[in-house]
């Protein structure tokens, strides 16, 4: 996971935004939940699958086919569960 460290004398609006990873690389602070996972499969083989950790996107087996009821009471429920 990418670590807090300060950037050039305590720029903590630039660490809201942003983590340094291990390398050096500055990566966004993001979490991609999606009960479908084709939009969030294409983020993870896409061009910018470098810039997301994988423990950061999270996606479901099914989507909740436009129901708002389907996706927060019971396939949403399991995700947010998790």
């Amino acid at each position: 996971m990418p670590s807090d460290k300060t950037i050039g004398g305590g720029d903590d609006a630039f660490n809201t935004f942003f983590s340094e990873t291990g390398a050096g690389k500055h990566v966004p602070r993001c979490v991609m939940v999606d009960l479908e996972p084709t939009v969030v499969d294409e983020v993870r083989t896409g061009t910018y699958r470098q810039l997301f950790h994988p423990e950061q996107l999270i996606s479901g087996k099914e989507d909740a086919a436009n129901n708002f009821a389907r996706g927060h009471y019971t396939v949403g429920k399991e995700i947010v569960d998790l």
